[in-house]
């Protein structure tokens, strides 16, 4: 096989065979396959198998594989040159689209990566505030920043090592870990380090560690507790943003943080990240304060291009345009991508109950998740409880029928709007089938 070639001739120049430790297929077991290709909701691999997808490259493939406005945007851009290290006009449009999106967002910085926003986003939140100490939840996973490897989740959590060997503890020192969807240990992390805590870091659903919802009122709370002491409250919405909603989890749940981080959909499935926030704040950033961040490809000509394409194939629309696009566009695809998670859900459900398997099938929007437990799950030491050797016999059932999910217990899922309901129905009778060999 094809795939089994290239990844024994990967182990010999890439340490483990991969660039991004999920996708070695060790919390599964077997061998990864190599994509070669794909197109809407379908991934192809190198020995010519097809498969429906829901990893989208871990989220930024919201309207499905090589659309074509996207390709068309990147070959534009990359005609008039690939990168040129000065500014250029598409990184203001991503700029103002953000800003018209997302009502908490005043000012806007473009990086490379969902690791570069939130590592920047912090070292803003210290800068600001005059405070050193960082609240994070056990399991979310905010990119591999030294201070952030603390009880991560996504790769780290997978491997049951969620600290980085490599990583000073003094590093970590300043992080504070609680569990997530605890009201009082927040409570008591304040009153422990009164006046020290410089912010609090979030994924506001949680998707490094499968899916997990805030309990109601739980984001209000944190919003509500870091405004009276003074901190500020930072989204992760690397994942969420502009999928949740037009302007993210932030909208879904009407909260307003202080400092938002994108990555994955402005990118269009290139290297991409952004942290913004009010401008109070982000002024503080070089060149006007004393917070530095830097990057040579940030704002690079290709990504800006490619997510420009997609916010505006959502609906999002330009103010500085003088014939604005549709603004139904965005409406139609959310209304879309809600109900085919609906479908997915309802059949998942209805398939694991005449399964006679234990299933938690957790669904907002287009992110899903599937815990092999009979147990609710809240945080991370409840999706710990989960079946993982279920989970593994699942996976490769899964595969082998067509359905490509992501492998590993504690990654969400994502259904694209090139998914179709015949998509969604082919996914849940695979999945009717493998649960039944459970047992």
């Amino acid at each position: 096989m094809k795939s089994e070639r290239l990844f024994s001739e990967a182990l010999r120049y890439i340490p483990g065979g991969v660039n991004s430790p999920v996708r070695a297929f060790r919390a599964v077991g077997g061998r990864p396959f190599f994509a070669v290709s794909a197109g809407g909701a379908r991934i192809r691999d190198a020995d010519g198998n097809e498969y429906v997808d829901y990893v989208g490259s871990w989220g930024p493939m919201i309207l499905g594989h090589a659309h074509p406005v996207i390709i068309n945007s990147i070959q534009r851009a990359a005609e008039a040159g690939t990168s040129f290290g000065i500014p250029n006009p598409l990184e203001v449009t991503m700029a103002r689209l953000i800003h018209d999106a997302v009502p908490s967002i005043e000012k806007v910085r473009m990086c490379n990566s969902g690791t570069e926003a939130t590592m920047s986003a912090i070292r803003l939140a210290r800068g600001f505030t005059g405070r050193e100490k960082i609240i994070k939840f056990d399991g979310c996973y905010h990119g591999h920043a030294d201070s952030l490897l603390v009880k991560a989740g996504s790769g780290a959590l997978t491997f049951g090592n969620p600290d980085s060997a490599g990583v000073p503890a003094a590093f970590t020192q300043h992080t504070v870990v609680l569990p997530f969807n605890d009201v009082e240990a927040v409570h008591a992390a304040f009153a422990a380090n009164a006046g020290q805590i410089a912010g609090i870091i979030v994924e506001p659903v949680p998707g490094n560690a499968g899916l997990y919802l805030p309990k109601p009122g739980y984001l209000k709370f944190l919003r509500e507790i870091t405004s009276s002491d003074g901190a500020l409250l930072i989204f992760d919405e690397v994942m969420t943003g502009f999928r949740l909603a037009r302007g993210g989890a932030q909208e879904r749940f009407g909260i307003t943080p202080d400092l938002s981080c994108f990555g994955k959909i402005i990118g269009g499935g290139l290297p991409v990240g952004a942290f913004g926030g009010r401008a109070a704040i982000m002024d503080l950033l070089a060149p006007l304060g004393p917070v530095y961040q830097a990057g040579t490809l940030s704002g690079n000509p290709l990504a800006m291009a490619a997510g420009i394409a997609v916010l505006k194939e959502l609906g999002i629309s330009d103010s500085d345009e003088s014939s604005l696009p549709d603004a139904n566009g965005a409406v139609d695809v959310y209304t879309r991508l809600e109900k085919l998670g609906a479908r997915l859900e309802s059949g998942m459900t209805a398939a694991a109950r005449a399964a006679n398997v234990p299933v938690q099938f957790q669904r907002i929007g287009s992110m899903f998740c599937a815990y092999f437990t009979d147990q609710p799950v809240h945080n991370v030491a409840d999706a710990m409880r989960s079946d993982r050797a279920r989970f593994a016999k699942y996976f490769h059932g899964l595969l082998a029928k067509g359905v490509y999910i992501a492998p590993s217990q504690f990654e969400a899922g994502f259904i694209s709007a090139a998914h179709t309901e015949e998509d969604i129905d082919q996914t849940v009778a695979a999945a009717l089938k493998v649960m039944k060999t459970l047992g």
